[in-house]
Parts: structure tokens; C-alpha cells; sequence
């Protein structure tokens, strides 16, 4: 260890305000202005912590905080020249910053913190790090986290060195912000220009200083002027450093929206009109010539749409776009004096891809902006050839979106650490120039934000998936306390792996452009314990676990709590219960329960319940500050209206009705050869339970009980009462293990998958009847309780109902490859746990069974009491390729059986990939022969990196249509 390594070490104790006095912050004159921001924004944070302002200026007093820049600071210079600091870490570095206590640093100066920044970010990244150390959260003014008071204020500070950041660039894209961002500036926060102007922009700059960001792409839609219309916002961005860039469909800094007026311009055309395009794009270079900007070059045509060419032909339209290229690399060499330096831009999206595939030429610097299928998965990253250009590459990524197949611009529902894993993908493969979130309005993405702006500033903090929860817990702990800090974070787990399965907008079933009504949903309700019931009792423990925690939320960090977890939360759960409610509304409905209407108003409760949490987010949080910031219903479309709701018949007779799990219509115990009057079979080595309604028919009161012969038959209600205030009631049918005898011990298996058609030689049966006061309901159950001796010693997944299901986490043995291996990744999938195929540098696998002898492989052992063909599904998430040269592929084998490839790439916007990102999971299947009943092994070996395998489900012929897997499978003892 180096001398200035163990000097770095010493920790000292600063007092920035105590009873007797309070710090001095110093900034040299000659800094650039973002550090006499950064040191306001110090001095109003001090200030609302304890009370006490600090002067800030520029003259020495006993005790100071020192900021400055290595080449612009006076004092820094000094300090630098006496060798009373170390700068040899910092210097000539991007964006790095020191903070240090110096004694004695000048002879009128007793104590100094010193903040020192390679450059002018760096030493305003360093200023609002003291804000940090000193409880002041990045979202201070943006979600309302009032820091704790103190009277006094000491830190213990040991030399540090930070940076430099992970990648070059880090910002946001304000988009879509017609329903938000835009209705809040302009009525709310910047009437004066009726807009999203300086003023406005000033409060998100702010924010990325605080979340050490650098970057914006600036809102485009035409609700919005553009952001060159107010000639103060490049003036504020500059006074912010602030590097100004532009999306994928604005080259040159330029907004076609609202900057591009056909009547006095021309056609969009570059192959009709370059003259006046040129001038449109010289105008604004000339404009921005002296301030920090990304200029985006290629081209697209009006409102997003793909380039206008006469030639539709590729190579001409290749041809066009490379001149459009050559001649905005000339603008810039023209009139920006930093030229070939100037950071540069190509976004390769979209039909932009597909020419950029068949040839593009794009120069060596320029830095390719990979995107990722506006879902959260990227398309693909760079080859290792273009990993080696000057220009690198980065990602533009979406938490919010706006097109096919639907829309998700209300919440903020994608998985952080399905964000951590395309993001640190990413980062393996070299996208380290250019890091921007497509952040809709800002709100309510705001930790998202942050974690994507933390893994751009520090990449090495979050190289595990359990770096992403122990981030989240310590942001909760940062604003609302270490005692609920845990639990706060196991709520939006919770609330992050719902929306997973389907995001709330998606809840409809409907899609958009061209718009579609709601359909039908895919939950089953009779089947695997009712999907569409489990999803509302997921959502009613979440709200119970948040509801719970409210009241310890301490009152100065109430309204943050309200926007940051609350509103996401309970609104996620309504707009959910909304529609679960109603399909349950539906599905009763045709069995004439009574209880129809219960639900029609559950649902209705829920629809206004969604108007009333989010008119208090407007209207009532900090006496309206947020006024119009929260559209509960971006565009208007039909997942946002409420469901037209269906009533039972109101002339039947009065009475109870039976429904059984697996059973789509109503108990009827005259229907023979229909097995409406059996619950599926209980298996003793899964142990399971079912559900069964007892639900009233007609308006008439009913009561209701329950008789049975055997004393291993449990049912979790035995009698009730029926009304229109109590229409049904669930009952749990399960089995106790201990009392119920053993069937007949047979040494060959069952015949056939039907498992109600298991020889009684298997089955141990008996029933349960229901009586009213009109009639008795009998209602079959059956035990699958055979003695098979070598089942005794099996510790494994079994068969249950004509098939296994198995969670990929939980492989029986996991065999690391020659260069592969499997890596599970936690609180992602379905699961809640996936197994990726790693390194993501690694070759892809040749396709014969020598090779796949190096490959890793994942082994599951299984046991089935049938034999034959059989279908193996897995279910990964919907990933992309890494890129051109590799697939999404892996290789599958039972036994002894040959390998074989299922392969999980879609293309383009197929109907196939609309399905897997509207339900975030992708399924194929092959077929594979069990040519004996008993243990089996499934392996799984890796072809390609990146893979996510979430579930594997072996179908025997007993699967039933259901939206998700059934549950797990494994032997239970």
C-alpha cells in the first residue's frame, strides 16, 4: 500500500453547524456557475436541516467548506502548490471528485472540507455529495423527502476519491409527457410560459446534478415547444452543465415535431429537399456551437415515422441515410470548434436498424446507441469488432413507452432488476459511452431513475442481482428510516414481481395502434387454484402490508411515502382489482351466483377508488404542488374505463350452488360421465388442496353444512350462512396425510394421464355432501395414495395431475461448463428466481452432443407414474440475441435421449413478441418419449449467453389452459 493510499484513510470530523457557529462555504469567482448552484443548493439544504444559514462567498473565514475546480480555483491552486493536498488521482479525469479535511490549509483558516473536481461537474458532484453525507435525498424537492432537522451538523470524513463514473454519458429522455410533466409546467409550476421552459427545466437539472447525471434528451412531443423555442433553456442547461443530446427521431438537436413547418420548408425529404434540410440542421449547429451537446445524426422521417425515399429499394435507401450522415459530419466540422471531438450519436432503431444491417456505413467515432424492444429487453448490443470502435456504444432504454402492442405510461412497473440485467449485460459488452432512460414525466419513475443513475456512476457497486435489493433497502432506509426500511422494500419487490407477471396497464387484455376493446382475460378461474383469485389476494396482502406501514412513516416524509410507495401500490392493486373483479363478475354470472353483483361492486369500488387516490396526489399533497402531474388515464384508453359489468338471473328459484375447482360450470349431480361432481384428484406426494363455492342462488337467505364419513377429510368451513351481503363462500378441501389410509400397493404404474380415470386399486375414495334445507350435494373426492417403496428415499419433483412442474432455481445438480456456467438471478420471473446462462463474452456453443460434453448444464430429476410422449415447455424471459452472432438458444435432453434445441428469438414486432412482453415470458416446447414410468432427469445445457430460463413444465397430457405454470411440483414429506 502506497503512502498517499494510507493517508487517504485518515478519517477527520468537520463541523458544519454547531450551538457557537456555522461553516463558510467558499467558491473561487472564477468557477463555472453550476458550482455556485451546486453550492446554493448546500447552503438551502444546510439551512433546511438545521436552521442556520451559511454565508457563501468568497473570502476565508476560521472554518470553511472549500470547493473548486483544478484549473479554475485560486484556493485549490494554493493548496495544490504548499503540497497540503493530492491531486495525482483526479487529474485529467472525467467527471472526479475528492473530498478531504485539510488543517490549517491557509493561515486564516483553521479547518477546511475540501472538495476538489477534476472539472466543473466533478466539483458540483463533490458539493452535493455533503448534501448526501448529510441526509439530504436526491428527491428532496421531486418527491417531497423533507430531510430530518438537527441543530447540529458534524461529519467524519475519510479522504475519498470519486469516480471516474462507470459510463461517460448518464441522463433521461422527457417523453410522453403530454399527460404530466407538460399539463404540471404549464399550469401548475411555469404558468408564465404556459409550457415545459426554463424554469421547469432548471427543477430537472437540479435533479440530475443531485443523481450525478450529466445528460438530457428534452421532451418532443408536440404538446411541448421545442426546446430550442425558449432561447434561456440551452443558457440554463449550460448554467447546469448539462449536455444537451436528442432522440432517435430528432437529428442535430432538432425537433421535427414542432420545429419542421412544411408550408414554408418543404417535404421531410432529404432525397427531394437536402438544401432546405441542411439549412434546418446548420441553423441549429450554428446556434449551439459553443455549448455542451450530443448531436444524434441519421434521419427518420415526420412524427417518428420511417425516412421518406423515392427509391424504396434498400441499397438506395442505405445510400441516402450515409449522405444525410456525410453532410451533418460537415455542419459539425463547419461550426463546432471541438470538431472531431464532438460526441456523435447513431441510433440504430427501428427501420433504422434494418439498413444499418444490410450495410450502413457509420464513421468509426461516432457512438452507436443501442435500444432495447421499448419493453426492457435490448434488441442487441455491439460485436467484438464494434466493441473496438473510437466512437463505443451505449443504451437507450424505456421505463415508460408509448405503442404496440399497449402502452405503459401511468406507473412505474418494470422489474429494477430486470433493468440491473440488460443494463449490466450492457456494460459487459462495452455500452459504456451513453447511458439514457426513456423516463416519461419523471414521476412516479423516480427510483428507477436513480438506480439506473447509480449503475451508470458505479457499475462495480452492483456486479450481483442481490446488489439491486440491498440498494433498494438502502434508499427506503435514506427516506423513510432504517426500522421500515426492510419492509418497505419487500413491498415493492412484491409490488415489482405483480407487475411483472402482467403490468397493470396491460389488464385489459386490449392493445393499442389500432386501438382494441378489452377481451377476455387469459387467468383461469377454476383452474390452479383459481389464477384470477390469487392475483387479488396477492394485491389485497400487498395493500394490507402497505396500509400497515403508513402510520409508522414519520410526518415530515408522508407526502414522499404517498408518491414514492403508496400511490404506485394501492393504485397498481386497484386498476388490477378493477378488472380481476369484473372477469370474476363474468364467470359467476353464468353460474347464476348471486354474488355477481358483490363483485361488479368490487370492482366499481376499485375504478373510484383509482379517481380518488389520484386526485389527493394533485390536489392535496403539499397544498397542490403536483397539481395535473398524475393522469390516471394516459390517452384514455380502454384498460382505463370502467368494465361493463353482467347480473345473474333474478327470476330463479332460491337456493345453494356447488362449484369445484377445475370445473367451468356449475355442480350438477344429474350430469353423469361429466365429473362435475368430483374435486381433481389429491396426491399424496404433492400433497394439494382445492377450492370448492358454496355460493347462493335467487335472493332468499340460505344456510348451509357439511357432512362426511372418514375423519381424514378437512375442509376449512363446515357450515354458513348465505345473503346478499354474504353471496359465497370459499371452502379449502384438504387431506390429513396422517389419517388417510394407504391404496393397495401395485408395482405397475396407473394407466392413462386422465387422473380421474385412475384404477380405484390407486385411489382411496369418499365424499363430502352439502345439505340445505331443499336438497344434498354430494360431491366426490378422490386420494392418490399408493405405496410405492422407492418413493420413500425420492426427495425430488414428482407428477401431479399429468404433469411436473419445475422452478429453474432449483436444479438438482448444476454443472459448470469449460467457459460457461448457470447463474441464478434473484427476484425476477415468475418465480422470483431465474437461472441465465453466463459469461455473457462467452462463445456460443457448437450444436453436437462432444461439444455439449464442455457446456454447462442444469440437471433436474424428475419422477412420473405415466410413460410416452410428452411435451417439455420452458419458459424464459423474452430476451433478445446479444447480437448478430449469437441466437437465444439452449439444448434440452431427457435420459439418454439426443439433445435437442429449443430456440427462443422472435422477429421484429411479430404477433409472437407482442404476446411475450405483454406477459413478460416467452414458451416452447418440444417433444421428447419416457419409455418407462419413474425417475427421470431433464437437462438443460447452455448454446447461447444471456439465456433466462424462469419454469420447465414436463406435460404428460394433463395440462389445462391457464395463463401461468401450475405450482411446483416437489415431493412434499
Amino acid at each position: 500500500m502506497s503512502q498517499i493510499q494510507i493517508w487517504a484513510q485518515k478519517v477527520n470530523s468537520f463541523s458544519l453547524v454547531n450551538e457557537n457557529e456555522i461553516s463558510t462555504i467558499v467558491i473561487d469567482d472564477s468557477e463555472a456557475e453550476v458550482i455556485k448552484i451546486a453550492g446554493n443548493l448546500l447552503k438551502n439544504d444546510i439551512k433546511n436541516i438545521s436552521g442556520k444559514t451559511p454565508n457563501l462567498g468568497n473570502s476565508l473565514e476560521e472554518n470553511i467548506i472549500l470547493a473548486g475546480t483544478l484549473s479554475k480555483s485560486k484556493w485549490i491552486k494554493q493548496l495544490v502548490h504548499s503540497n497540503k493536498i493530492k491531486v495525482s488521482d483526479i487529474e485529467g479525469k472525467w467527471e472526479t471528485y475528492k473530498i478531504l479535511v485539510v488543517e490549517n490549509p491557509f493561515d486564516e483558516v483553521k479547518k477546511a472540507l475540501v472538495i476538489i473536481g477534476s472539472d466543473r461537474r466533478a466539483t458540483a458532484y463533490g458539493l452535493l455529495e455533503i448534501s448526501r453525507k448529510i441526509g439530504v435525498s436526491p428527491w428532496e424537492w421531486w418527491a417531497d423527502v423533507v430531510p430530518e432537522k438537527s441543530q447540529n451538523i458534524q461529519l467524519n470524513i475519510a479522504s475519498e476519491t470519486f469516480g471516474e463514473p462507470s459510463v461517460k454519458y448518464r441522463g433521461i429522455f422527457l417523453n410522453d409527457e403530454d399527460w404530466g410533466l407538460q399539463p404540471w409546467a404549464a399550469n401548475t409550476f411555469e404558468p408564465e410560459t404556459n409550457d415545459i421552459g426554463p424554469k421547469t427545466y432548471a427543477k430537472v437539472f437540479e435533479l440530475l446534478l443531485r443523481l450525478r447525471a450529466n445528460t438530457i434528451w428534452p421532451a418532443m412531443h408536440s404538446s411541448t415547444k421545442a426546446f430550442y423555442h425558449y432561447p434561456e433553456n440551452k443558457k440554463v442547461a449550460d448554467d447546469y452543465a448539462i449536455v444537451v443530446g436528442s432522440s432517435h427521431a430528432e437529428p442535430m438537436l432538432s425537433n421535427i415535431n414542432a420545429e419542421w413547418d412544411r408550408e414554408t420548408m418543404g417535404d421531410y425529404r432529404y432525397d427531394t429537399n437536402a438544401s432546405s434540410i441542411k439549412k434546418f440542421f446548420e441553423k441549429r449547429t450554428k446556434a449551439t456551437a459553443n455549448y455542451e451537446g450530443i448531436y444524434t445524426l441519421g434521419m427518420r422521417g415526420e412524427h417518428d415515422s420511417p425516412m421518406i425515399v423515392g427509391n424504396e429499394d434498400v441499397a438506395s435507401q442505405v445510400s441516402l441515410l450515409e449522405n444525410v450522415i456525410g453532410d451533418q459530419r460537415e455542419i459539425l466540422k463547419k461550426y463546432k470548434a471541438d470538431y472531431p471531438n464532438t460526441p456523435q450519436a447513431f441510433v440504430p432503431y427501428k427501420e433504422v436498424l434494418h439498413y444499418y444491417k444490410n450495410g450502413l456505413k457509420v464513421p468509426d467515432d461516432v457512438t452507436l446507441i443501442w435500444t432495447d424492444d421499448n419493453y426492457g429487453y435490448i434488441r442487441q448490443l455491439s460485436t467484438e469488432s464494434e466493441q473496438n470502435r473510437k466512437g463505443g456504444s451505449g443504451v437507450y432504454y424505456h421505463t415508460s413507452y408509448w405503442g404496440r402492442p399497449h402502452d405503459y405510461l401511468w406507473l412505474n412497473s418494470t422489474n429494477p432488476v430486470l433493468m440491473w440485467e440488460e443494463l449490466h449485460k450492457a456494460y459487459s459488452l462495452n455500452a459504456r459511452e451513453m447511458w439514457i432512460l426513456n423516463s416519461g414525466d419523471i414521476k412516479p419513475h423516480e427510483y428507477n431513475i436513480e438506480l439506473f443513475m447509480d449503475m451508470g456512476w458505479n457499475i462495480s457497486a452492483f456486479e450481483k442481482s442481490e446488489k439491486v435489493e440491498g440498494h433498494q433497502i438502502s434508499w427506503a432506509k435514506r427516506e423513510f428510516g432504517k426500522e421500515v426500511s426492510s419492509t418497505i422494500s419487500d413491498i415493492m419487490n412484491s409490488y415489482y414481481h405483480l407487475a411483472f407477471q402482467r403490468k397493470p396497464e396491460f389488464m385489459a387484455w386490449s392493445q393499442v395502434e389500432p386501438v382494441t376493446k378489452n377481451k377476455q382475460t387469459q387467468l383461469s378461474s377454476i383452474h390452479y387454484g383459481d389464477e384470477v383469485t390469487t392475483r387479488i389476494n396477492g394485491y389485497e396482502q400487498l395493500v394490507a402490508s402497505v396500509d400497515s406501514i403508513k402510520d409508522q412513516i414519520t410526518n415530515n416524509r408522508k407526502d414522499a411515502f404517498y408518491e414514492l410507495v403508496y400511490y404506485p401500490v394501492k393504485a397498481a392493486a386497484a386498476l388490477n382489482n378493477m378488472w380481476l373483479y369484473a372477469y370474476k363478475n363474468k364467470f359467476v354470472a353464468k353460474q347464476n351466483r348471486e354474488s355477481a353483483k358483490y363483485y361488479a361492486q368490487k370492482s366499481s369500488e376499485a375504478y373510484q377508488a383509482i379517481e380518488q387516490m389520484t386526485s389527493f396526489y394533485n390536489d392535496s399533497i403539499q397544498h397542490g404542488k403536483w397539481k395535473y402531474i398524475m393522469n390516471k388515464s394516459p390517452r384514455n384508453l380502454p384498460v382505463f374505463d370502467q368494465p361493463v359489468y353482467t347480473g345473474a338471473n333474478s327470476s330463479q328459484e332460491s337456493g345453494i350452488g356447488l362449484a369445484l375447482e377445475g370445473h367451468e360450470m356449475e355442480y350438477n349431480q344429474n350430469i353423469t360421465n361429466a365429473h362435475s361432481d368430483v374435486l381433481p384428484v389429491f396426491n399424496a406426494y404433492t400433497k394439494n388442496s382445492y377450492y370448492l363455492d358454496v355460493f347462493l342462488k335467487g335472493k332468499e337467505a340460505q344456510s348451509w353444512s357439511t357432512k362426511t364419513t372418514v375423519p381424514w377429510l378437512k375442509l376449512s368451513k363446515t357450515e354458513g350462512k348465505l345473503s346478499a351481503e354474504n353471496p359465497e363462500n370459499r371452502i379449502i378441501v384438504s387431506i390429513d396425510w396422517d389419517l388417510v389410509p394407504k391404496a393397495k400397493n401395485r408395482k405397475e404404474p396407473p394407466l392413462g394421464h386422465d387422473y380421474q380415470l385412475i384404477p380405484p386399486s390407486y385411489k382411496i375414495s369418499s365424499s363430502v355432501d352439502f345439505l340445505t334445507t331443499k336438497d344434498t350435494k354430494t360431491v366426490g373426492i378422490s386420494v392418490f395414495n399408493p405405496k410405492f417403496e422407492e418413493l420413500k428415499k425420492y426427495d425430488g419433483f414428482i407428477e401431479d395431475k399429468g404433469f411436473v412442474v419445475i422452478n429453474a432455481e432449483n436444479p438438482t445438480r448444476n454443472k459448470k461448463g469449460t467457459e460457461t456456467f448457470w447463474e441464478p438471478i434473484q427476484n425476477l420471473g415468475y418465480s422470483g428466481k431465474v437461472m441465465q446462462s453466463k459469461p455473457y463474452k462467452a462463445e456460443s456453443i457448437a450444436i453436437n452432443d462432444s461439444v455439449l460434453k464442455n457446456s454447462a448444464v442444469l440437471s433436474y430429476d424428475f419422477y412420473t407414474f405415466n410413460y410416452g410422449e410428452v411435451a417439455i415447455r420452458l419458459a424464459s424471459l423474452p430476451t433478445h440475441p446479444l447480437n448478430e452472432n449469437y441466437g437465444v438458444r439452449c439444448a434440452v435432453a431427457i435420459d439418454d435421449n439426443s439433445p435437442e434445441i429449443i430456440d427462443f428469438e422472435t422477429q421484429g414486432r411479430s404477433e409472437e413478441w407482442k404476446e411475450n412482453v405483454l406477459r413478460n415470458r416467452t414458451i416452447k416446447s418440444i417433444s421428447s418419449i419416457l419409455n418407462k414410468p419413474g425417475k427421470h432427469t431433464l437437462k438443460i445445457y447452455i448454446i447461447d449467453p444471456g439465456l433466462m430460463i424462469d419454469q420447465i413444465l414436463i406435460d404428460l397430457g394433463g395440462l389445462k389452459n391457464a395463463y401461468g405454470f401450475p405450482a411446483e411440483t416437489r415431493q412434499r414429506k
